[in-house]
């Protein structure tokens, strides 16, 4: 992909989660049964950032347990921060993922940390170049021991969100400019608006991870009516 159409696509995103921030703040009031499984593996004395934290939902349900180890969430989108900072004991910083790489010092406040998570993240990243780049800083950002959660959403596994899929032409763009793989969805909650998407399947995840030097330790579907609307993993 050339890097001309993965920034109209990261253009796009910023866009929508600017434009439409909070009112998919409001659809996102609950923690997907994924996210639950994960929190029953998370010690308490575990240092946790959350990149693409949203509006905080993730690190909050921590924090209300009791979690006795720092928690910094990062996200780009100013709606969802505002909403996420209203939780007490939380850090939240400002920040695109696609330059983590130049300021992950900046994120370095309790040392390294022993997890990552990327929720429903990585999935709105375009160019396998980008996404090798992030997952570069991720791997850098972790203790030696640490360990990197993400999920991606399976949309191809929903008829009603298959239907959302729009042609590439609405935002100037053709199926030759993307990779396959990429898809431009709708939104139709509070007004009209576009997004970029990726579908992942677990194979290209792991290579991903083994480009980067880590290893997948576990993987498994989750979430949605039908179970399979997120694909988490776990990283080492």
């Amino acid at each position: 992909m050339k890097l001309s159409v993965a920034q109209k696509l990261l253009d796009l995103n910023r866009e929508f989660y600017s434009r439409f921030g909070d009112s998919f703040s409001a659809t996102r009031r609950r923690l997907q049964p994924g996210v639950k499984k994960i929190l029953e593996t998370i010690r308490e004395d575990d240092s946790v950032l959350d990149l693409g934290c949203g509006n905080g939902l993730f690190l909050r349900e921590l924090h209300e347990r009791g979690h006795k180890a720092p928690l910094l969430g990062a996200d780009f989108s100013l709606p969802l921060l505002r909403d996420a900072e209203s939780t007490p004991g939380v850090g939240f910083q400002e920040l695109d993922l696609t330059k983590l790489s130049a300021f992950s010092d900046q994120l370095l406040v309790a040392g390294r940390w022993s997890l990552v998570t990327a929720f429903a993240t990585l999935h709105h990243i375009p160019s396998n170049e980008i996404r090798l780049d992030i997952l570069k800083a991720v791997k850098n950002l972790l203790k030696p021991d640490g360990r990197f959660i993400l999920s991606n959403w399976q949309f191809l596994s929903s008829e009603k969100l298959r239907a959302r899929i729009q042609p590439w032409s609405r935002v100037g763009l053709s199926d030759d400019d993307v990779d396959e793989g990429d898809y431009l969805l709708d939104w139709r909650s509070g007004g009209e608006g576009l997004r970029y998407a990726r579908q992942f399947s677990a194979g290209e995840l792991l290579g991903l991870a083994e480009q980067v030097g880590m290893r997948v330790e576990a993987s498994f579907l989750s979430d949605g009516e039908n179970g399979r609307l997120g694909l988490y993993q776990v990283w080492l």
